[in-house]
């Protein structure tokens, strides 16, 4: 059996989704497609914005915009560069969009733990009765001073509650934040339904920020859990694995 499940690969298309739902608009950063305009827009607001491509993922092509003064700071990877005004910037960015489409996204100061940043995971899949449910909430923790904490870009992988506890955060805090990803990750899979049929899984990449609200950054319709293999604690990945096998997914 092949892996049945709905891929939508475009971010803004999701985004617009999201936005719909009175519920879950209020955990989404601001996002706008990229323009001049939005570009002068979003950095007349924000001190730190985004510049994502809404298709791909891995997060190898994100760029990290930051205002210094009266010039912007963009950085690529580890890669830094300056702009003295925003008409530069924008031809920067128009060059390396390579006439692909991209999104500007508010960016979110990360929670830290140990001085890195992290960001989680919730993976919603459908039971055999086609409800959807949490099944697995893990954390990703970026190298310091990177710009996305993927595994692949050297990340790591760590548990929800004994990362929060590290970050700082009481039992209490850790159990709200549990059960609020939980609902919000089951809530986004009835809205995905709402809007097209065949979705079997999704991952919410989440953002936590340092004053503990919740923020949506992205729905992966083809979430990776390979890396959940590499815990000495597997547990989680044979749970994940166990509800994907009904629509064909292997690992």
């Amino acid at each position: 059996m092949n892996y049945q499940s709905t891929t939508i690969k475009s971010k803004w298309t999701k985004t617009k989704w999201l936005l719909q739902s009175t519920r879950i608009k209020k955990y989404i950063p601001k996002t706008l497609p990229f323009t001049y305009e939005n570009l002068k827009l979003m950095l007349s607001k924000y001190s730190t914005v985004y510049f994502k491509p809404t298709g791909g993922s891995g997060g190898f092509h994100i760029i990290r915009i930051m205002k210094m003064g009266d010039s912007y700071q963009t950085q690529h990877k580890s890669v830094k560069k300056r702009y003295s005004t925003i008409q530069e910037l924008y031809s920067y960015l128009k060059k390396r969009s390579n006439g692909r489409d991209y999104i500007l996204q508010k960016g979110i100061q990360l929670a830290t733990v140990k001085g890195r940043p992290f960001d989680i995971r919730v993976m919603v899949q459908k039971t055999d009765q086609d409800a959807w449910k949490s099944t697995g909430i893990f954390v990703k923790i970026g190298k310091p001073d990177t710009v996305a904490t993927n595994y692949n870009q050297g990340g790591d992988i760590g548990f929800l509650p004994q990362t929060l506890s590290q970050a700082g955060l009481n039992k209490e805090q850790i159990k709200r934040i549990d059960d609020e990803l939980k609902k919000l990750g089951e809530s986004v899979g009835y809205v995905f339904n709402k809007h097209s049929t065949g979705f079997q899984e999704l991952g919410l990449d989440v953002a936590l920020d340092k004053g503990g609200n919740i923020w949506i950054l992205e729905v992966n319709t083809r979430p990776q859990i390979y890396p959940l293999k590499q815990m000495k604690d597997k547990s989680m990945y044979y749970r994940i694995l166990s509800y994907a096998r009904q629509y064909g997914r292997r690992k």
